[in-house]
């Protein structure tokens, strides 16, 4: 519990420099609308493609193989999300390690500093994204124990891999060297990297609440036009906590990459307790 209560008061020192440039949230909202789009661009044609029988297969709950267009449509869609999910949170990381190192980062200077490093960055969105298809499409033809074991290896590949996008951003790294970095500095500090991902979860779930008690106040009055605004609201502030969650997750992985590899608290987390989160062993 101390670490995850540590974690959440660097979610709050990662909101007090985002407080300094407030205009990186905006590269959260790109990075869901652009894998949205790419999404769509892919999926829509490959559920076209599927034949009458497929479709009528699955809304009877039966198993069918895809037919090879469909399914090439998926992966390449699945993919093509993944890239454009990495290349944004690689501007993100880029943005705040701008502001670290005492510059003023804009969304344009985020995305240029992402730019130079797509060399580095699609090659680790589509390893990252083929090694989670795998993973998932084994656990969906696993049995209870297989499934267990596929879900630890799972959660060990997304720890490992946790510092990925910053040592590609920040020190240059290719996508194998900056997953050899990342996996070097957390593999004995798994547990303080787990305390993050919860911490921050805490975070956004206690953040969204409002959103939850104004559904169920609008569900309770059964009045339409109340039901409808309420929800739009609700969606509209569960967008915003979702963006400023991932930017803030983003500034933090800056700075632990930062401190991990520098020795020392990047600017904006100087008073920050990072080696209560990053123990060296």
């Amino acid at each position: 519990m101390g670490r995850i209560r540590n974690t959440i008061e660097l979610a709050k020192t990662s909101w007090g420099v985002l407080q300094k440039d407030r205009e990186l949230v905006v590269l959260p909202v790109l990075s869901f609308l652009g894998a949205a789009i790419v999404l769509a661009i892919f999926v829509i044609p490959g559920i076209m493609a599927l034949p009458e029988e497929s479709a009528s297969s699955a809304a009877a709950g039966e198993e069918q193989a895809l037919p090879a267009l469909s399914l090439i449509l998926f992966v390449i869609g699945s993919l093509a999300a993944t890239v454009v999910s990495v290349f944004f949170t690689g501007a993100l990381v880029a943005g705040a390690h701008e502001r670290m190192s005492g510059g003023d980062p804009t969304v344009g200077s985020a995305i240029s500093r992402a730019t130079q490093r797509i060399p580095g960055l699609v090659p680790w969105a589509l390893l990252a994204a083929t090694v989670g298809m795998i993973i998932q499409a084994l656990r969906e033809r696993a049995g209870a124990v297989g499934q267990f074991i596929l879900g630890g290896i799972d959660l060990a590949w997304n720890v490992a891999s946790f510092l990925t996008i910053p040592a590609i951003v920040i020190d240059d790294k290719g996508p194998i060297d900056g997953f050899k970095s990342s996996a070097g500095l957390l593999r004995q500090t798994w547990g303080e990297n787990l305390a993050s991902q919860v911490g921050f979860g805490l975070v956004g779930f206690v953040a969204v609440i409002p959103a939850i008690v104004l559904i169920a106040i609008a569900a309770a009055l059964n009045v339409t036009a109340f039901l409808v605004v309420a929800f739009i609201i609700a969606a509209a502030w569960i967008a915003l906590v979702l963006a400023v969650i991932s930017a803030l997750g983003g500034i933090f992985k800056a700075a632990l990459y930062l401190y991990a590899t520098r020795g020392q608290a990047p600017e904006g987390f100087e008073g920050a307790n990072l080696g209560g989160t990053f123990t060296r062993r």
